[in-house]
């Protein structure tokens, strides 16, 4: 499997998906924003930062890039997408997944590790986990409060597209959400990062699974 590491201007956490493929055993390469093919790639991940230092709302130029059509066009041939922190509000901005991410409630950064719960433990994202199983990946933002209307939460239960809850909510987000699916399951979007919860003497391992679960998924499709 190889994946697509997207660059914009201010991503900051790129290597750390580079990494979290790799140590999972998968290829990945780094690609450019100006970009205008993903001919090879069997996945995309988005890592957080600040892309375009956020100026306009977060994710908002990120969200007309030329590399943007083709996550697209990815995404709906089924193919994994995984937007982490600032990745999350560029998914939400070009519409592949609904909500929107406002301001902490505190309106300061936060940068912790978080408890979460694994809310949703059938999908290529988080097969490898237990059900209900609590895990710890850090949390570094100030815009990571999920938003969503009453009509669009209801979506999210109906079609089971919360994968990951808040054990204890650290920026407002609607019902604790953390991270959301798509309803083909095949595009996912969180604020916590996973990609910096794989070694156990930085804190936490637990974003291991999640990698490795993508990884496991696309080959069992695709033997």
């Amino acid at each position: 499997m190889k994946f697509a590491v997207l660059v914009f201007p201010g991503s900051n956490c790129d290597r750390d998906m580079y990494n979290a493929a790799i140590k999972t055993g998968a290829e990945a390469e780094y690609v450019d924003y100006r970009e205008t093919s993903l001919e090879g790639y069997d996945g995309v991940l988005i890592p957080g930062g600040f892309s375009f230092g956020d100026y306009l709302r977060s994710g908002a130029m990120a969200s007309v890039a030329p590399i943007i059509s083709e996550v697209k066009r990815l995404a709906s041939e089924g193919k994994p997408v995984l937007g982490v922190c600032n990745g999350f509000q560029i998914l939400t901005e070009i519409g592949l997944l609904p909500g929107a991410l406002l301001h902490n409630d505190s309106h300061l950064f936060i940068s912790r590790n978080e408890s979460l719960k694994i809310a949703n433990n059938q999908t290529p994202f988080t097969n490898l986990y237990g059900e209900n199983e609590i895990v710890v990946y850090p949390v570094a933002h100030g815009e990571g409060h999920y938003y969503c209307t009453d009509d669009i939460y209801d979506e999210l239960i109906e079609h089971n597209q919360i994968i990951l809850t808040y054990e204890d909510n650290p920026n407002g987000s609607h019902e604790n959400i953390a991270g959301i699916v798509n309803k083909a399951g095949n595009v996912c979007g969180m604020m916590p990062h996973p990609e910096r919860a794989l070694e156990t003497i930085l804190g936490t391992d637990s974003g291991v699974k999640l990698f490795e679960a993508m990884v496991n998924s696309w080959r069992e499709q695709n033997v």
